[in-house]
């Protein structure tokens, strides 16, 4: 079932832009990630990850892997390595951020798109093509698999909450963000009626999740980031200052030690965003 909730009483305070990472030429942003003192940006049909200085905002170095494509990322702090999906040939490569930086690959379901690591420090992927979501550890190995049920279809994006749930973006218009079970069925679902003060979803992609399970949305079709409160199922527009505002939002990278998020344009100047000051 839909959960719909009206708080145009709750005001929230308003976010400043503080940096900016500059497109220059590179094309639009497929995935943002940070890791202590790196921040890991991925654009379209790029074949190497540029990584910025999370103070300077410089560039300073590049990781290239081989035939990406639409790729999306994901840091492991636990094992200090970055995962890409390569979503054209169905593959995930994790790279070693210390050393050699070595790269492992194997194969997953059809259609991978956005990555997240969990309580138990495995990757979770979100297999579009197939409607599910499949669980591995560092070295590859296949832990579990979640067959979506009835109300998700075309997964984005999947974020395991403390519950030991999953929170689901969906590709539909009206576009809707689902809480979802290890055996795949709804148990929340959260999307816009036209009595709601922030309307339909539109083209949900990526996700971030607090440590108090606050839901963050790129609604990119609208051009925001959403809130949702798991706690009251309120739905808000984040309030974030962009002169211009915020192009096509899509990738989204929560840093919590920081009070940071990094926002990925994929329209106009396909910039990244950085917000500090963002504590839910």
């Amino acid at each position: 079932m839909y959960v719909i909730v009206v708080c145009s009483a709750v005001k929230s305070s308003t976010r400043t832009l503080t940096h900016v990472i500059p497109s220059q030429g590179r094309g639009s942003v497929s995935a943002v990630t940070s890791l202590g003192d790196d921040v890991f940006v991925m654009r379209f049909n790029s074949q190497e990850v540029e990584v910025y200085d999370a103070d300077t905002f410089t560039l300073h170095r590049h990781i290239a892997v081989d035939r990406l494509g639409q790729s999306r990322l994901v840091a492991c702090p636990n094992n200090n390595c970055l995962y890409a999906s390569d979503y054209n040939q169905c593959n995930i490569h994790r790279v070693q951020l210390s050393g050699s930086n070595a790269v492992k690959k194997w194969s997953v379901a059809s259609c991978p798109t956005g990555l997240s690591v969990n309580i138990a420090h495995n990757l979770v992927v979100a297999c579009r093509g197939s409607n599910k979501l499949q669980e591995y550890t560092t070295h590859g190995s296949l832990v579990r698999e979640i067959c979506l049920q009835s109300g998700v279809t075309d997964p984005w994006h999947a974020i395991q909450l403390s519950t030991g749930d999953y929170v689901v973006s969906q590709r539909v218009t009206p576009g809707v963000v689902s809480v979802v079970g290890v055996d795949g069925q709804v148990i929340h679902s959260y999307g816009q009626s036209q009595t709601s003060d922030v309307g339909q979803m539109k083209h949900t992609s990526s996700l971030a999740v607090t440590k108090n399970d606050y839901i963050l949305v790129a609604d990119r079709g609208n051009d925001r980031i959403l809130s949702i409160n798991r706690s009251t199922g309120c739905v808000q527009e984040l309030a974030l200052s962009v002169d211009g505002g915020i192009q096509g939002p899509f990738g989204l990278r929560l840093d919590e030690s920081r009070g940071r998020l990094y926002v990925g344009e994929f329209y106009g100047q396909e910039r990244v965003l950085v917000f500090d000051g963002v504590r839910l």
